[in-house]
């Protein structure tokens, strides 16, 4: 297996390889904005574009992948706007040099504005489209959201990674304690289905004809809810115009345990303590500590000492809930 921060993966070896998988290349490699894999656009003989996506090794196992493969062509198949990968005598993930690998139609559009109304209610149509098909059938191994992954672990990791100035270590481990106490106790969902899992604004691209997702990296098992309340922005008034508008539009394909409001908060908790520990593992992939230049200073550690102090008082407010 090759080292996680992809020091062997140079041009020439992603061209073998996908030449050797039956794509031709007809023009340098343009890499795309992504930290965790290793993603380019490249086009053909035709001036066709593709993107190709090269998975970090040991991150996930192959039958991971293929799922996510496989969640995509399902989608796919209903017509869903999701951008799957593409097949070569019937396969979609290839090898080469030990990296396993696919490759995308390319597929632009402009950012979806989470602020526009008429956009948040079809982004709820479509997500509810995606849920009424994800909930036919489980996956088998891609990851369940856990506060034990999301939470406990990453804080063994961020005690364990040093990187936590010494003056700073108490107030900070103190607040995320309690942060994650009331997190871990109040995320208690019910259904969990098959989810996109990371459905953020930057995973969304918006056309004439309505917007699709290009990527499932991060597909999972989860409540519905966590596909839903990264599209929620400002202030509690503000989500709560914007969570019932997401809503009408789920709620004419699938239907919504409203309970799951009470979720988003600790989901949201979820987030911020795992990136912190995602940023911790990966800092000896020299991508990050260039492209997070802020994370290794006493600043940005201060700004989360507050940040968590205000995720504390968010967590003890009452959930949102629907208008009447």
């Amino acid at each position: 297996m090759k080292d996680f921060n992809f020091s062997s993966l140079a041009p020439e070896t992603i061209i073998d390889g996908l030449e050797g998988a039956g794509f031709q290349v007809d023009s340098g490699l343009l890499a795309l904005n992504s930290y965790e894999n290793r993603v380019y656009q490249f086009h053909d003989e035709n001036r066709q574009k593709f993107v190709c996506k090269f998975y970090r090794p040991g991150r996930w196992q192959l039958q991971q992948i293929q799922e996510e493969h496989d969640f995509s062509f399902q989608l796919d198949e209903h017509e869903l706007p999701i951008v799957a990968p593409l097949k070569r005598d019937g396969v979609s993930i290839f090898h080469h040099q030990g990296f396993h690998f696919a490759v995308f139609p390319c597929r632009g559009g402009r950012i979806f504005e989470v602020d526009n109304l008429e956009q948040l209610e079809w982004m709820g149509r479509f997500v509810g489209r995606i849920h009424a098909v994800s909930s036919q059938q489980s996956f088998q191994t891609r990851p369940i959201i856990s506060t034990q992954e999301s939470l406990f672990d990453a804080r063994q990791v961020l005690m364990d990674c040093q990187m936590v100035p010494l003056g700073l270590q108490t107030p900070f481990f103190t607040i995320l304690e309690q942060a994650i106490d009331i997190a871990s106790a109040r995320y208690q969902p019910t259904r969990q289905i098959r989810l996109h899992g990371d459905c953020h604004a930057g995973n969304i691209l918006w056309t004439d004809a309505g917007p699709h997702f290009v990527d499932l990296d991060d597909c999972k098992t989860g409540p519905a809810i966590q596909d839903l309340w990264m599209m929620l922005s400002g202030d509690r008034q503000q989500q709560l115009l914007q969570i019932d508008t997401l809503l009408s539009g789920y709620e004419e394909f699938f239907s919504f345990d409203t309970s799951e409001l009470s979720l988003i908060e600790s989901l949201r908790t979820m987030r911020v303590v795992h990136y912190m520990a995602w940023l911790a593992r990966r800092w000896q992939d020299p991508a990050f500590p260039r492209n997070f230049p802020w994370f290794n200073t006493e600043k940005y550690w201060e700004q989360q000492i507050l940040a968590l102090k205000e995720q504390v008082a968010t967590l003890q407010e009452p959930p949102l809930s629907l208008m009447p």
